[in-house]
């Protein structure tokens, strides 16, 4: 969220793919491609989700909202930094993707390695050294909390890239398989270490400790790792595009809870955490839903233009769907999702705990059904919505910092701007849409 090695779906077309048509090779191969990739990573979700809500909620149930709202912190730390990780990942997928020899994946992967390497120790080096400053501003109860942090983020990096290997050669169970065992380790680990009295520490140790097993799983593509064979430098264009990508979506989908955690008092940011826990098991679904998509958009030709529409249909309304049924979810069973989930330590009885979770759910909906547009393009091409994600990532930082006085001003905020995110990203796609509709009717109309 390990691997089957002798169960290897590689994500090239076969010789008789290749001696049909264009069409061909964009229809039934490219669906069934996505499909049976989605429904693996959708099942792989269900496992990752579990065992990251029970790492989540068996440190709240253990800690209380106070001493959870600082191991909180520190995993929105690892997710804001991820975004290093996952541009890596998606830098390799997409590149893997494109390649045609075994040789060329290599190089791209062994390239890719070596950086995500010397990435990750300049990461933990400066995460030890800014470990008192995080501390203070973050109101955390020990600086080691940072210190333990940068172990992991060390391994973090490279993680990115052994999992864009499994993903961009569409070794869809391998990449399930790699991120399920990471959150059982860290959720078990967690358990124990609290248990053995270790506290919010022992929360955080576990983090690290599982994402250095991860790196260490065998993922059965000994290919990539052949002879160092000479490689061509990747596109600028592509890991800057990578880069803005997940740097704003690290930012929309956690700099609430890192600036909840510096305005309010502890109780209060540890349940807002939570809050914003339940809504990250929708944005965990659509995920995976998208990591189908894009290598099979990223390696389908668009001959013709548009030819590469069907793709985002079937993601687009699944992703809907899902939002709109968890939505409503948790509008008509609030107090009971919320306590069933935390326990007794957290207030489900607060005011407006139904409003809270319900707009907070609505708001994570409405930026998985944007994100989904927009990897859809950088699938196809250099997009610029990325930069338009990364803006609308500042606005949200500045919009807290200006309107925090609540908890739901805080959710309010997000809303609003990640609502204004979907309507920008989806209007060229209208666009396109009625264009292509106008022109056929305008062609079927000159017949008669």
């Amino acid at each position: 969220m390990s691997a089957n090695p002798d169960t290897l779906v590689v994500c090239e077309p076969d010789e008789s793919l290749r001696a049909g048509t264009a069409a061909s090779r964009r229809g039934p191969a490219s669906h069934a491609k996505f499909l049976g990739g989605s429904i693996i990573l959708l099942i792989g979700s269900v496992f990752v989700s579990l065992a990251n809500f029970g790492y989540n909620i068996g440190v709240a149930r253990m800690l209380g909202p106070a001493d959870f709202s600082h191991a909180a912190a520190a995993v929105t730390i690892l997710m804001l930094v991820s975004a290093i990780t996952l541009a890596f990942q998606l830098v390799c997928t997409k590149l893997l993707a494109k390649e045609e020899t075994v040789a060329g994946k290599a190089a791209v992967y062994q390239r890719l390695r070596k950086r995500a390497w010397a990435m990750g120790i300049g990461l933990g080096v400066f995460m030890v050294l800014a470990s008192s400053v995080l501390t203070a501003y973050l109101r955390l109860s020990s600086p080691w909390i940072i210190i333990l942090l940068a172990v992991g983020l060390t391994i973090y990096v490279p993680l990115g890239v052994k999992r864009g290997g499994l993903q961009g050669t569409c070794r869809f169970r391998a990449f399930s398989w790699n991120m399920a065992v990471e959150a059982i380790l860290k959720f078990v680990g967690a358990m124990v270490l609290i248990e053995l009295g270790f506290g919010v520490l022992g929360a955080v140790a576990a983090i690290s400790v599982s994402v250095a097993l991860a790196y260490c799983l065998p993922d059965g593509a000994g290919e990539l790792r052949g002879p160092v064979v000479p490689a061509q430098p990747a596109p600028v264009g592509e890991a800057m595009q990578a880069i803005v990508f997940f740097v704003g979506q690290v930012i929309i989908s956690n700099i609430d809870i890192l600036m909840v955690k510096h305005f309010f008092r502890p109780e209060v940011a540890g349940l807002y955490a939570a809050i914003a826990l339940v809504g990250r098991l929708l944005y965990f679904g659509a995920w995976s839903i998208v990591s189908a998509m894009f290598p099979v958009s990223a390696e389908a030709k668009d001959e013709g233009g548009g030819g590469g529409r069907p793709l985002l249909a079937l993601p687009l309304l699944m992703v809907t769907a899902m939002s709109v049924v968890f939505v409503l979810f948790l509008a008509a069973f609030p107090e009971v999702v919320f306590r069933s989930l935390f326990g007794t330590h957290f207030p489900a009885a607060i005011g407006g705990l139904n409003l809270l979770l319900s707009m907070n759910a609505a708001a994570t909906g409405t930026y998985a059904i944007a994100v989904v547009l927009i990897t859809y393009e950088m699938s196809r091409r250099i997009a610029n919505t990325g930069w338009l994600q990364l803006v609308v990532s500042g606005l949200i930082a500045a919009g807290i910092s200006w309107f925090h006085s609540t908890l739901l001003e805080v959710i309010i905020v997000q809303q609003v701007l990640r609502l204004l995110l979907l309507l920008a990203v989806s209007y060229p796609f209208i666009k396109t849409w009625a264009t292509s509709g106008r022109r056929l009717h305008e062609a079927a109309t000159a017949r008669y």
